[in-house]
């Protein structure tokens, strides 16, 4: 089965490497690996020349990691998609696991696994709001995201259908498009750790953006606006809706911040009156 792994990165060569050698050390290799380079100036496309040349090279300005992954998949000749971010790595057996599974499981388009989390160099827990599932998740998936783009494979026909990674949003992009998918489609699920995830960087995308919130209300605007919904989801999804305007509202006013708190105001009753 043709699976194509899509690294993006920027300015992450130190840890670009562990994330590269995971991939070939997988027990069923991928078709090709695609590394796409959001206008890193830190050596990467040099490190990629001399170490990973079996590997496919798209350098692209600065535009964010949508953007970035976006191109990946518009290169990919793979049936099926693995996303890697460049700060993570994959146990060997990964792609073989979710190979396997969606072999057997062929109703299901989008498959991820469990993950070991490190942050600051120490393992720790995922607390229970984190916790990963399968089947029919779209309102487990309405209050943060709940599969990580790294552990996550699945087929290209999903993105002909639901679109791609939207490049207006700075974070929270796969929140977005899991809601999308998910909305429709149920989810395979390892649960296994076969993804490690690295916490506790500065260049983390949580870390340089304040309100993740902000981004899940634009993602969820959108998502009522223009999906049909079935109605348990459309309540659930509007009733997040109302809650994290709320709160952000409510942040707003404290600082002082008159415009935002209104546009939240504005939000909250416009989906409450539906």
């Amino acid at each position: 089965m043709p699976v194509s792994v899509i690294i993006p990165t920027h300015n992450r060569r130190h840890t670009l490497s562990r994330a590269l050698d995971s991939v070939l050390a997988q027990s069923l290799p991928p078709q090709e690996i695609i590394v796409v380079d959001d206008g890193s100036d830190d050596g990467t496309g040099k490190m990629i020349g001399d170490r990973y040349r079996q590997c496919n090279y798209f350098a692209q300005p600065n535009q964010g990691v949508s953007s970035a992954r976006n191109l990946g998949i518009q290169q990919a000749r793979g049936e099926w998609i693995a996303f890697l971010d460049s700060d993570d790595c994959w146990l060997p057996d990964k792609l073989r696991r979710q190979i396997e599974l969606v072999t057997k499981s062929t109703c299901s388009r989008l498959c991820h696994t469990g993950e070991i989390w490190i942050r600051n160099g120490v393992r720790v827990n995922q607390m229970d709001k984190h916790a990963k599932s399968g089947g029919r998740i779209f309102q487990r998936c309405l209050a943060l995201c709940v599969i990580s783009p790294s552990s996550v494979m699945l087929h290209r026909s999903l993105f002909d259908e639901f679109g791609l990674f939207d490049p207006e949003l700075p974070a929270c992009e796969d929140y977005d498009l899991w809601l999308r998918i998910c909305s429709r489609e149920p989810v395979l699920f390892i649960d296994e750790p076969l993804t490690v995830k690295y916490g506790g960087h500065d260049d983390q995308l949580s870390r340089c953006h304040w309100g993740m919130d902000r981004f899940r209300v634009y993602a969820l605007r959108k998502l009522l606006d223009n999906q049909h919904l079935e109605e348990a989801d459309r309540v659930a999804a509007v009733e997040t809706l109302v809650k994290k305007c709320a709160i952000l509202a409510q942040g707003a006013e404290k600082r002082g911040h008159i415009e935002r708190t209104a546009y939240y105001r504005t939000v909250q009753q416009r989906y409450q009156a539906k």
